[in-house]
């Protein structure tokens, strides 16, 4: 177990009582219960009992719910409560589901009574909407207790005992109290983008919950372009003082996060990184690596999961101030993404935080510098480590892995920013793939041509029509201030 910490450093203290809010974007409660869970074994027999007894609303809302034996074990618990008189509404995402869940699962899930949303489908009519994902994992019942972390529902996080392949690490946590209520007043404004809004009467106020505990917790809903969490980050590893530990799934981190980590380390604080070392896209994991000279050479600790995959996206600072939720740290959750993350400022959680990232890292593999060179520290193996195949999400994370490639070229092409070593196989990356499209675009134009013509036309025509509605809804208006 991790030493007590006590008293608590007074920045992250003064940051909790005052600021916290406006940085990011947050919503405080008082009064809540919380309790961490580990991986699916540990999570999915909670939200199933939870929905279990469920008396008047089921609020489910995920980046992915898996057509598989997981899946239909939610499916047939949401069924069964439908079946009691309970109100169930799921939200699922369209780039999340469409390859792993099929429309018959939805159909079944809709011919027995639950209500089922899809977020943004692709539209004719605005060709780049698809960019943002609702990349929430939120469970919420008779908004009295609520369930939000890293884990979307399939058997990757259960994991397989019969093939010695254990499951995804991930974590999350179950909130009982008001904090617990806005969860549904999370998802309620989630689901309103995709159809009418959710009754009132569904929907109490977190003012009218009983407490369930004394901790004081802030919830993070984050939306498209409103970067409250990226904010807090920053700002948390600007004025951490003794120890910033974090989780990540998918780490392309902008330049500002990166020295903002490195700030802390070369001030004394034990930072310390832990990220999977088998991906599913192998360019995330590439850009993911470039950042790690800069890093250990200002003395943050980078540490590779030995495992199928290691998902989660938990923060635990100073012993004493927490973070688990959706957000990765990369562009698409900070920029383009729904999320949903959850800080807690207590001592106790934090020392089982760390302690469950201590008990992580016996199963990890330390990055060192050795020889100028980024070197493993140990042995890569463990079982189920390799998989293969597309994995769950991996469409989303190619927009992150994209904006971290562009982020890199265009260092090394604008020089605003020294080029690594550790990001020379990236360059290499893209200078073959500008060298191909150029030997495309000179001996088979159409290729080339007919693709940005046609995207050139939609965005035209999109555009044109946008317009066009703006002029006629002005006209209108101004047709009614003359009467």
């Amino acid at each position: 177990m991790p030493p007590t910490l006590s008293p608590a450093p007074k920045t992250l203290d003064a940051l909790a009582s005052s600021s916290f809010c406006r940085v990011a974007d947050a919503k405080q409660f008082d009064g809540n219960g919380v309790r961490l869970l580990r991986d699916g074994p540990e999570n999915y027999p909670a939200w199933l009992s939870a929905i279990a007894r469920a008396e008047r609303t089921v609020h489910l809302e995920n980046y992915l719910l898996q057509e598989d034996d997981v899946g239909r074990a939610f499916a047939d618990a949401l069924t069964n409560a439908v079946r009691r008189g309970v109100k169930c509404r799921v939200l699922y995402d369209w780039l999340g589901c469409h390859m792993k869940t099929s429309r018959r699962f939805w159909a079944a899930l809709r011919a027995a009574g639950v209500e089922v949303r899809c977020y943004n489908p692709p539209q004719m009519g605005n060709p780049l909407h698809w960019i943002s994902r609702n990349h929430r994992k939120v469970l919420c019942v008779d908004s009295q207790v609520g369930f939000t972390g890293g884990l979307c529902i399939g058997h990757d996080w259960a994991g397989r005992t019969d093939r010695s392949v254990p499951p995804w690490r991930d974590t999350a946590v179950e909130i009982r109290g008001p904090a617990a209520a806005y969860l549904s007043l999370a998802f309620a404004d989630s689901w309103l983008t995709a159809g009418p809004a959710i009754p009132p009467e569904d929907l109490p106020p977190p003012e009218q919950s009983a407490a369930a505990g004394n901790l004081g917790l802030w919830v993070i809903a984050g939306h498209p372009d409103s970067m409250g969490l990226y904010r807090l980050e920053q700002l948390v590893a600007a004025i951490v003082e003794r120890s910033l530990w974090l989780a990540d799934a998918y780490f392309v981190a902008t330049t500002g996060y990166v020295r903002a980590l490195t700030g802390a380390a070369q001030a004394g604080v034990d930072v310390r990184l832990l990220v999977p070392s088998a991906s599913n896209l192998p360019i995330v994991r590439a850009i993911s690596r470039s950042a790690y000279r800069p890093l250990l050479e200002a003395g943050v600790r980078v540490f590779e999961w030995n495992g199928p995959m290691m998902h989660a996206k938990t923060a635990v600072a100073d012993g004493c101030w927490s973070r688990v939720g959706s957000s990765n740290s990369n562009l698409a959750s900070w920029i383009t993404n729904r999320e949903l993350d959850v800080t807690i400022y207590d001592v106790r959680l934090a020392q089982e935080m760390e302690a469950m990232y201590e008990q992580d890292l016996e199963n990890a593999t330390e990055v060192l510098l050795r020889s100028g060179r980024i070197r493993p520290t140990g042995p890569r193996e463990s079982p189920g480590m390799r998989y293969r195949g597309r994995r769950p999400g991996s469409a989303g994370r190619l927009l992150a892995g994209a904006v971290g490639f562009g982020s890199v070229v265009g260092a090394t092409i604008t020089r605003h920013r020294v080029v690594g070593p550790s990001e020379s196989r990236i360059i290499a990356i893209a200078g073959l793939l500008l060298l191909a499209l150029t030997t495309v675009a000179l001996l088979i134009p159409p290729v080339i041509a007919y693709p940005v013509g046609i995207l050139a036309a939609w965005i035209g025509i999109t555009l044109l029509g946008r317009a066009r509605r703006l002029r006629k809804s002005d006209r209108l208006a101004g047709d009614a201030k003359r009467r």
